[in-house]
């Protein structure tokens, strides 16, 4: 019974030894900069900066088919995807009315022609006479009037009867160009009014073997977008698949909203398979530096700054403040934006070093200058004493 009483005591025992012996080794890690921070070399690679936008595809040419005059769709000839050519036609309102006053039309132009037939008559009778001086001046000067004002009124009734004529024609709704009915806003029956605005009846795209992104970047990014610079996208429709286009145009409209200034960007693709289809989505990234044989690190480095040393690193104060190495100096003197610090493990402890920043293409950045060598390694996160990644040592900041 005796040595069932003391199992207990020697459990209890054995695991404040194997606590102490954890606790000891937690602390003897967390003092030991290989253990406590991540790293990563500096390497030598290619580095390429884009910028990022959404937009959307359209037809190069897209034409908005309407009418002239107002009537009831009597017969539609073309649907949806249905390709056509130019001239070909679309669709035909009901031409009753404008049948009717093109025979009205004409038959004015039979009463003027008559009228006219009558006033000539009548202005060489009246001549005849005025030469035996049978008649005045006066009554010649009014049959010649007659006839000048039924020549005006046949020229009229021709007018009239081209512009019935005209109207007749414009209820046959045909095709301006050759391309696809990428839109159908009428149905048989329906009655189309042609007032103060054109309603439009059909789109055609002229050709969807090339098509245009219009898309908007803000004038952060757009001094870096050229003519001519390749882009690259990609749509929901095709996940896995990157499409190519180049950049046609940077429209000079800017649009302010909520006093952000953007510009619009036409990116130029092609596409033989007609697989991009019109109104889709597009998330274009347009290159615009690229470094080959460049130092870089990752973006993590210079973001990371230690939450507090172990040991009192080489080159920082008392205070955490770095103390100025031999020429830091001048280079603070010339220090801008496009510059930031890495830490590298030296001697046992932490030291930062000075570095220009370059392009960077959201994972790692260019090392323009400073004091980082190839082949060196950077800290890149702080980990807890079991190893773990520490949020709080890993510090997010803007460089």
């Amino acid at each position: 019974m005796k040595l069932l009483s003391t199992r207990p005591l020697l459990v209890l025992i054995a695991l404040a030894a194997a606590g102490g012996g954890w606790y000891a080794w937690q602390q003897k890690a967390a003092q030991s900069p290989e253990l406590r921070y991540k790293f990563q070399e500096a390497v030598v690679g290619d580095v390429v900066q884009s910028v990022s936008a959404n937009g959307t595809l359209n037809p190069v040419t897209l034409v908005n088919v309407g009418t002239q005059v107002s009537g009831t769709v009597r017969r539609l000839h073309v649907d949806f995807n249905d390709e056509v050519k130019a001239g070909q036609v679309l669709a035909e309102l009901d031409d009753s009315l404008f049948v009717a006053a093109a025979g009205q039309s004409e038959a004015s132009i039979a009463s003027a022609s008559a009228s006219l037939d009558l006033a000539k008559a009548s202005e060489a009778r009246i001549r005849a006479l005025f030469a035996d001086e049978y008649v005045s001046r006066q009554e010649l000067d009014q049959a010649v009037q007659a006839k000048k004002a039924a020549e005006a009124a046949l020229r009229l009734a021709r007018a009239q009867n081209d512009r019935d004529r005209a109207n007749l024609g414009y209820s046959v709704i045909r095709s301006p160009v050759s391309g696809v009915v990428v839109d159908r806003q009428i149905d048989v029956g329906q009655t189309v009014a042609a007032s103060f605005q054109t309603p439009v009846l059909f789109k055609i795209a002229e050709d969807l073997t090339r098509m245009q992104i219009y898309t908007t970047f803000a004038e952060a990014d757009v001094g870096a977008i050229r003519v001519g610079q390749t882009a690259r996208f990609n749509v929901d429709a095709f996940p896995n698949r990157s499409f190519r286009g180049m950049v046609k145009q940077i429209r000079l409209n800017p649009t302010t909203t909520q006093n952000v200034v953007t510009y619009n960007v036409v990116v130029e693709v092609e596409n033989p398979d007609q697989i991009l289809l019109p109104g889709m989505t597009a998330y274009v990234n347009i290159a615009v530096a690229e470094k080959k044989g460049a130092l870089t690190v990752p973006n993590a480095a210079l973001r990371f700054r230690p939450s507090a040393p172990a040991t009192k690193p080489e080159g920082i104060k008392a205070n955490g403040g770095s103390a100025p190495a031999p020429g830091e100096g001048e280079r603070r003197k010339r220090r801008d934006a496009a510059s930031g610090t890495v830490y590298v493990l030296a001697g046992g402890q932490l030291k930062p070093l000075a570095v220009d920043i370059g392009i960077t293409d959201n994972r790692v950045t260019e090392i323009a200058g400073g004091e980082l060598k190839a082949g060196e390694r950077v800290v890149v996160g702080e980990n807890l004493p079991g190893g773990a990644p520490d949020a709080g040592g890993f510090r997010m900041r803007m460089f």
